[in-house]
């Protein structure tokens, strides 16, 4: 058996929503990043935002999400202090789904964007 052992274990996610305008803003507001409109091949996308060639991000797509609380969950970077980025959850028509949870890396808590999809805040 090889031992492979990448840079990053993950290189890319997608994110389903069901309308790239809605959640394209609603990142946004989040995030307090600007996400890149992209053509991904056929499909136009909301591309996350990242520092360097060798950082990892994702981007949002038109597709079909998994229903309300059940897909993989995404752990975004989140601006400090952590609790300003739920209450912009809040605002922006998410939802907090748990407590802050303390860990030796940091903070997070789990959310879902209005389409249900999982994502956690991570500071």
């Amino acid at each position: 058996m090889s031992n492979f052992t990448p840079p990053h274990a993950i290189v890319w996610t997608e994110v389903p929503v069901t309308d790239l305008a809605m959640a394209k803003a609603f990142y946004t507001a989040v995030l307090q990043s600007e996400l890149t409109d992209q053509e991904m091949g056929p499909f136009p996308t909301a591309v996350f935002p990242k520092s360097g060639k060798d950082s990892v991000a994702g981007h949002l797509y038109v597709g079909k999400p998994a229903s309300p609380g059940t897909g993989a969950t995404v752990h975004f970077a989140a601006p400090t202090p952590l609790e300003d980025s739920l209450e912009r959850v809040k605002a922006a028509g998410g939802q907090v789904v748990s407590d802050i949870v303390e860990i030796p890396d940091g903070r997070f808590a789990y959310c879902m964007d209005p389409d249900g999809n999982s994502f956690g805040l991570f500071a």
